[in-house]
């Protein structure tokens, strides 16, 4: 059974940091990309950042560059997401997610095959 666990999710103040995970299993971990997601309510999912399997290609979106790091632990099964200077605009439910073929990484939400439940992330001003 294929389960994605996020961890990390809270409210924190504009300016703030937090460590998001994602713990996978019941498939392959090192042969998919993987990618963070995000949804605020009337919005559609938006991909954060992705990496591919040995973390030789990584993609972020515009909104995230240079505030947002993504890393995996192969080893670990686990994908993180270091966001710092957070945001208000980053309130959402952050949700992780693996794609097959993980020689790259990918932006687009239907490329991927697995989806965690998701970590609320709330920034307040």
């Amino acid at each position: 059974q294929v389960r994605l666990v996020e961890s990390g999710g809270g409210s924190v103040q504009a300016g703030g940091s937090l460590r998001l995970s994602c713990v996978a299993s019941g498939y392959p971990f090192s042969a998919y990309a993987m990618g963070w997601f995000r949804q605020a309510p009337g919005k559609e999912r938006e991909c954060v950042a992705s990496i591919s399997w040995f973390s030789g290609h990584i993609y972020y979106g515009d909104s995230v560059t240079g505030r947002f790091t993504i890393s995996r632990n192969n080893a670990e099964n686990t994908l993180y997401l270091q966001m710092n200077n957070l945001k208000p605009e980053d309130t959402a439910e952050y949700i992780c997610a693996a794609a097959p073929g993980g020689n790259y990484y990918y932006a687009d939400p239907q490329r991927y095959r697995f989806w965690g439940q998701g970590t609320q992330v709330t920034v307040s001003s």
